[in-house]
């Protein structure tokens, strides 16, 4: 039967991500922190689509680690090892990220598109944390809720309201190194 094969070569290249995925989160554990004092809190993200691009800027801009909301497994190839060297908290509620920043000294930073202090005008703590949100919906919260949550956003003089979150997470983090003479 036509396609019967392409069925069985997606199902097994899936099955290979899904295994990828769990060997890659058991090494997690033993990731060691980044450099820098900065965290990215991933807002319930489509597993298969930003979440490795954002690993991969984290390690590369030496954050500490990652909070992942209610994030399903995701194949991790595209981390190229990222997986394995970030540490990442995964957590089923935003409420539990916020608790542990907050109460670790963390400046909370939420970006959303129009909202809020522009980014490069933002003095970005040495401990600050960037929350992102679904690439569809946005954050699974209103920040204006959260008077421990300063929005900001990244002005966009184009016509585009938003930029792609894995590209809007890896300028935060250049805009905190940039900050903080990193790199």
């Amino acid at each position: 039967m036509p396609g019967m094969t392409s069925t069985r070569a997606i199902r097994a290249d899936r099955a290979q991500a899904l295994g990828r995925y769990w060997r890659q989160r058991r090494v997690n554990f033993m990731a060691k922190p980044g450099a820098c004092e900065l965290v990215v809190v991933l807002d319930h993200l489509k597993p298969n689509f930003n979440v490795a691009k954002i690993f991969r800027s984290a390690q590369a801009f030496g954050a500490r680690e990652l909070h992942l909301i209610d994030i399903g497994p995701f194949d991790p190839a595209p981390t190229k090892g990222a997986l394995k060297h970030v540490p990442a908290r995964f957590l089923d509620d935003i409420s539990e990220s916020m608790a542990l920043l907050l109460g670790e000294g963390y400046q909370l930073f939420a970006l959303v598109p129009d909202l809020g202090a522009p980014l490069h005008q933002c003095r970005l703590p040495r401990r600050s944390a960037f929350i992102v949100g679904h690439e569809e919906f946005g954050l699974s919260f209103d920040p204006r809720a959260h008077p421990d949550i300063m929005p900001v956003h990244i002005p966009l003089p184009g016509p585009t309201q938003s930029l792609n979150v894995s590209v809007a997470a890896s300028l935060a983090m250049y805009e905190y190194t940039r900050q903080h003479g990193i790199g």
